[in-house]
């Protein structure tokens, strides 16, 4: 048998179970030899597994989960040993989830052949660990920096236990784990940090765009006992740990390394933080002694899959909205001079220019370009700050999820009428595999101000449409926020078959746009959802059920004209890839009935936590083209 349906051809009963004292520091040969083992043996392991997510397409993170393994063999060790410790290996880095896996598949809470189905939709085995959904998986881990806080109240529950938790350098960056060092000093509680600090985030190396961060330094300020030692070092690795379990108090092990020591191709490279190629696992374990044929027979039949679908009016062709973001802000940048537009603008990044389109940015404008870390709060307020002038714009980037984390400093940015334009990637559910913590779906969380101030959301349908609003908003003052999804989206069509944003087409901010009258109802929608709206619409008037459609690219702002005339046909549906509880769906109906206009009405939206994959995240939350079919034919009745 080959790829998935193959027996998982690295034998995980060959982990030797050990017991470590940490009283004595010092391993013996035994020890020493059992422990180095196991490492390899879980290293073979999840280098195999986690490339099935490269063959598949659905991405995934090696690196950083095969970093840590040494320091998880010295906590099952302990574990072994004795109940004073609590026996979960807490992890405030969410991506590395392929650890939790592995101990799942230890544990036997999971076949080891189940393993090799990482990532895929509908596994059971997301991008990051989901407490009730993946059997032995004893806890949820999302957005870096978020698990120490809890891990303090998990250590204030169980007083007479030790409580451990995996950091990273990168994790180590969000102002939640200051927060966190604080308390844990103040409270002397019994937690102990066991960091990665292998200089390794997504965009970069923080030694280089973060100079003076030094995450030894930074806990021993907070007040924690820290040992720093190389992480390779297996010997003083252990002395450190059990150095930090023989503390009275919090304190933590830094232990420094290249990032995936060992593994050509990726080793000590920001390529390690994603997920292994499929051509560099088969060198690596070939390389390590396993015939060739056992992982080209697992990786090389393992393809991507896809939903199948044939969209009508839309394009073949596609584009990607989180990067045309960046090349959009290039053409208004590249009107000035290389001097004004130092002195103008500002585009801040938290490590993820990549991912939000900010790289293009970087490359063609340094002059406005700011590399920051992994500080989504800070960052927007310094934004902020920058264009606290009138006459200065602050430009700053990251996922929709992490939108929820800047709420509060979004107040403040309004209540000092500052100017920022941001760009939130990764909306709604489409393509995420990270799944449910990743889900970027509260985004009317960033509409907070009183009914006197006003900011926009914009969600562009298409490429063009992207380009259309990021030139006419780019200067304009106030808060502004723009959305786009992970996933590609293709171009809208009009019913001659031209393209609706093409030529001609001028965006107006709080304008809802017709893209086709109808008698019998009206589609709302915007972003991702509207070509797979379009497509429904499209296939409801061919059966003869004349429906309309509007695009609303401003998502908070009444367009009263467009309300009235909805409003006054027999019904109105929304439809949208955001929180069903707090998008547009949850607030049209209000802006109905306060104009005492009646229409049915109905919304979708997301409504239920992810089932991981890629595009099969939309028709799991009944938001595919034919289930929006199916509710315009419920109202119309």
């Amino acid at each position: 048998m080959s790829g998935t349906e193959s027996v998982f051809p690295i034998d995980l009963k060959k982990y030797r179970k050990l017991t470590l004292d940490p009283s004595k520091p010092q391993l013996t040969a035994e020890q020493k030899s059992t422990l180095l083992h196991n490492i390899q043996l879980l290293r073979d392991a999840l280098v195999l597994f986690t490339a099935t997510g490269a063959a598949r397409g659905v991405s995934g993170h090696t690196g950083g989960a095969y970093d840590t393994i040494p320091e998880v063999c010295i906590l099952l060790s302990l574990f072994e040993a004795s109940e004073k410790y609590l026996p979960i290996v807490f992890d405030e880095a969410g991506h590395r989830v392929a650890t939790q896996y592995l101990l799942a598949a230890l544990d036997g809470h999971i076949p080891p052949e189940h393993l090799l189905h990482y990532r895929e939709a509908n596994s059971k085995l997301p991008g990051h660990p989901e407490l009730g959904l993946t059997p032995g998986v004893k806890f949820s881990s999302g957005r870096l920096g978020h698990m120490w806080p809890m891990v303090n109240g998990v250590a204030m529950a169980n007083k007479e236990k030790v409580v451990f938790c995996l950091g990273s350098d990168g994790s180590q960056q969000e102002g939640n784990d200051a927060e966190a060092a604080r308390l844990a000093v103040a409270q002397n509680l019994n937690v102990k940090l066991l960091i990665d600090d292998n200089d390794v985030t997504i965009a970069g190396h923080p030694s280089q765009y973060q100079k003076g961060y030094d995450v030894s330094k930074t806990l021993e300020g907070h007040g924690l006992k820290v040992y720093t030692v190389q992480g390779e070092d297996i010997d003083a690795l252990w002395a450190a740990v059990a150095a930090v379990v023989t503390y009275d108090g919090p304190a933590a092990v830094v232990a420094k390394r290249l990032m995936a020591p060992g593994v050509a191709d990726i080793e000590g490279s920001t390529h390690g933080h994603d997920v292994i190629p499929v051509k560099s696992a088969i060198k690596y374990l070939t390389a390590r002694g396993y015939p060739a044929s056992m992982s080209e027979g697992i990786l090389n039949n393992i393809k991507p899959s896809s939903v199948p679908y044939l969209y009508i009016g839309s394009t073949k062709e596609v584009g990607a909205n989180r990067v045309v973001f960046g090349e959009a802000v290039n053409l208004v940048l590249d009107k000035l001079s290389k001097e004004e537009a130092a002195e103008k603008v500002m585009v801040i990044d938290s490590d993820l220019e990549g991912s939000t389109g900010l790289k293009v940015i970087h490359q063609k404008h340094p002059e406005v370009f700011v590399p920051s870390g992994i500080m989504e709060r800070g960052n927007f307020s310094t934004a902020a700050g920058f264009g606290f002038d009138a006459n200065k714009f602050g430009v700053f980037s990251t996922f929709s999820a992490f939108l929820e984390m800047i709420v509060s400093e979004v107040t403040m940015a309004r209540l000092n009428n500052c100017n920022v334009l941001s760009h939130f990637s990764h909306s709604g559910v489409d393509e995420m595999a990270d799944n449910t913590c990743h889900f970027g779906v509260n985004s009317f969380f960033a509409d907070n101000g009183l009914s006197d101030v006003q900011s926009w959301l914009y969600f562009p349908a298409d490429p063009l449409q992207m380009v259309a609003v990021i030139q006419r908003v780019f200067f304009e003052r106030g808060l502004r926020f723009v959305f786009s999804t992970r996933s590609k989206v293709p171009f809208i069509l009009k019913e001659d078959g031209t393209k609706f944003f093409g030529d001609g087409y001028k965006f107006v901010p709080g304008k809802d746009e017709t893209i086709v009258e109808g008698k019998a109802g009206y589609v709302v929608s915007f972003g991702e959802m509207l070509y797979r709206s379009w497509d429904a619409v499209l296939r409801c008037r061919q059966e003869g059920l004349d429906v309309g459609l509007i695009n609303k690219p401003t998502l908070n702002l009444v367009d009263e004209q467009t309300l009235r005339k909805i409003g006054s046909s027999p019904f109105v549906l929304v439809v949208e890839s955001l929180n069903q509880k707090t998008g547009l769906g949850s607030k049209m109906g209000t802006w109905l009935i306060e104009r005492q206009l009646t229409p049915k009405y109905g919304y979708m939206g997301t409504t239920k936590e992810g089932c991981g994959g890629l595009s099969e995240q939309i028709p799991h939350q009944n938001l595919d083209p034919q289930s929006i079919i199916m509710k315009i034919k419920q109202l119309s009745n």
